[in-house]
């Protein structure tokens, strides 16, 4: 499942030999997956920043409980997805909102975000991208951003292949009748 380069890089990881150059390593190859991972989960570039530093921080401090059954990215994904909703969750806490008035906060605010160089029809597909329930928000994002197979989101998920079908079917339903409903958003 490991690729050779992967291989090496979790071996050296395991062994302490060079760690320090083999976790260089592997950042320099996930660093911008997961950036874009975490990004379309939070739609903030300096929390996604913070995130990103957690995850790796975790990935280091747990690569010995890495059993190599499944993808390391696919490991590394569940870790930064993880990271992203406990994130998500206590800054809701934080702010004393719900989970779905977050997302709609974090809509709001990304047309403000300087590092945001989208057009009116990417906002209005992010504020329906954000109506969705939870799960199926991370399975569209996934699917449609990331372009990930569902045999890769099925191993970062742990769901059935099945059920992240119909979840993105469902996702992509919701996301059509949203944009129907709110062309004003694009005009």
């Amino acid at each position: 499942m490991l690729t050779d380069k992967e291989k090496n890089i979790v071996k050296r990881l395991k062994s302490g030999q060079n760690a320090d150059v083999a976790f260089q390593e592997l950042v320099q190859l996930y660093k911008e997956p997961l950036y874009w991972h975490i990004r379309n989960m939070l739609k903030n570039h300096e929390d996604t920043h913070d995130v990103l530093q957690n995850t790796f921080i975790k990935v280091f401090k747990y690569i010995k409980n890495f059993k190599e059954e499944s993808k390391l990215y696919s490991w590394m994904y569940r870790i930064a997805t993880n990271e992203s909703i406990t994130f998500l969750n206590k800054k809701a806490k934080k702010l004393q909102i719900s989970n779905q008035e977050l997302q709609d906060h974090l809509i709001d605010n990304l047309e403000s975000d300087v590092y945001y160089e989208g057009e009116k029809i990417q906002l209005a597909l992010q504020k329906a991208v954000a109506q969705l329930p939870e799960k199926q928000r991370q399975v569209f994002n996934m699917k449609y951003f990331q372009e990930l197979k569902y045999k890769e989101i099925s191993e970062i998920l742990d769901v059935t292949e099945g059920a992240l079908k119909s979840n993105y079917h469902h996702a992509v339903k919701k996301i059509k009748d949203f944009l129907a409903k709110n062309q004003t958003f694009m005009d």
